[in-house]
């Protein structure tokens, strides 16, 4: 009998031991509205593969492109009641939850991404992650969109009056409606996934969106001009649903975190190498590529950055300044 119990207490042992290890497996699924060539899947497939492997598998990432979790207001609103586990997402989009995350892309903030990466990897970074924890987002890393540039069917943007009456689709958040108001087009939010048939169809003329995302998107099939007029630089945000990330122990936190950070250096770099590359591919397509005198631009959205002082406070637009130095 003694035997039986000691082997008996063992398979029981062993059976609780299982148990908690399976129970201490997480799958957590995050989603992005882009492709699957695209950098910020690229990235968030090799983030997966690296937090697998660290973790010994403890916590697995699947990576859904393409709005298949939703687009990126669904998302937010998902992620707020743990209903979406994670993302990655454009900061602008946050600005239905939090609209003072609208500072980062104001039109012309950052002279280069350097200067942008600095703020968000310091202080402006650790202030706006305060303010999305608030409502039930962490983020883990910030992740880059890039230089938005406009693209149209009808004519090179060559000077703000160059956009007098044109159709152009925009994100939906209310500075940048303001930005192409106060430019003399016709802006209208659409979600990105609907974008495509809109400019086939004419609903549109034109759109604004990084390089990266012109090409990936193939937009050159429905677009002839590409203006660089990089009037918003776009950060992206890793993030996961607060509760989601909650449920991680402290371990699994700190290597989870550290891979986002580690793979949003290397998909900024992708960002960077793609540029010039980008530009040539575009060609290729048959696209008009034209620089543009930015001058009259910046001078064209001061009136935004006096209307959204109040927005964003005296505080934050502090933290912004000391990185625009």
């Amino acid at each position: 009998m003694k035997i039986t119990g000691t082997l008996a207490a063992g398979f029981a042992a062993g059976l609780a031991m299982m148990a908690a290890s399976a129970s201490a497996e997480t799958t957590i699924r995050i989603g992005h509205v882009l492709s699957e060539s695209h950098s910020w899947n690229i990235a968030a497939t090799g983030f997966a593969e690296e937090v697998a492997e660290k973790t010994g598998g403890r916590v697995k990432i699947e990576v859904f492109p393409g709005g298949q979790l939703g687009n990126e207001k669904d998302m937010i609103e998902g992620l707020q009641f743990g209903a979406v586990q994670g993302g990655v997402i454009g900061a602008g989009s946050f600005q239905t939850v939090e609209p003072r995350m609208g500072i980062i892309e104001m039109p012309y903030a950052w002279e280069s991404r350097e200067q942008a990466f600095a703020a968000l990897d310091g202080k402006l970074g650790d202030a706006l992650a305060e303010m999305l924890d608030a409502q039930n987002v962490t983020v883990l890393a910030w992740w880059e969109n890039g230089f938005r540039n406009v693209t149209n069917s009808q004519r090179p943007i060559e000077t703000p009056a160059d956009l007098a009456g044109l159709k152009i689709r925009v994100t939906p958040d209310k500075v940048r409606l303001d930005t192409f108001e106060a430019l003399g087009a016709e802006p209208a939010p659409l979600s990105f996934g609907e974008l495509y048939s809109a400019l086939q169809q004419g609903v549109f003329d034109a759109q604004e969106n990084p390089l990266s995302i012109i090409y990936s998107a193939s937009f050159y099939e429905v677009q002839k001009y590409v203006s660089l007029t990089g009037h918003v630089w776009g950060a992206a945000a890793l993030v996961l649903s607060k509760p989601v990330w909650e449920k991680l122990s402290e371990e699994d936190q700190q290597t989870v975190r550290a891979a986002a950070v580690e793979w949003g250096a290397k998909q900024r770099q992708m960002v960077a190498d793609s540029d010039a590359d980008m530009i040539a591919k575009l060609e290729a397509q048959g696209m008009e590529v034209n620089e543009v005198d930015k001058a009259p631009f910046i001078e064209a959205v001061q009136p935004i950055w006096d209307a959204n002082a109040d927005l964003y406070g005296e505080e934050l637009l502090s933290i912004l300044g000391e990185y625009r130095k």
